[in-house]
């Protein structure tokens, strides 16, 4: 994974505080996280049953593709900050929003 700098600024911007951006981010992050393991158990879960088939080299060709495919995809971090980025993210602020 290369390093992609950020605009510091321009991520304060989207909520004022960079506390507050990097927790937001965070959270995002989680959640595309848990959803991406959870359409990989999904399609990995296809294979399940099929022991003696797993021998065969399709078969693992086509777990290999499954893999590959969410190996090549944006990390959840960067695709959290990209959507921060895009104004894509609700998020907010419970402590302006009761009076703390």
């Amino acid at each position: 994974m290369a390093i992609k700098t950020i605009d510091v600024d321009h991520l304060t911007t989207v909520t004022g505080n960079i506390f507050k951006s990097v927790v937001v981010s965070a959270k995002r992050s989680r959640q595309i996280s848990t959803k991406m393991k959870s359409e990989l158990d999904a399609k990995l879960s296809y294979f399940e049953g099929f022991e003696p088939e797993l021998e065969d080299p399709r078969f693992q060709e086509e777990q290999l593709k499954a893999s590959l495919e969410y190996e090549l995809m944006k990390e959840p971090t960067e695709q959290a900050i990209d959507e921060m980025f895009e104004g894509e993210v609700y998020f907010r602020d419970a402590s302006t929003e009761f009076g703390f």
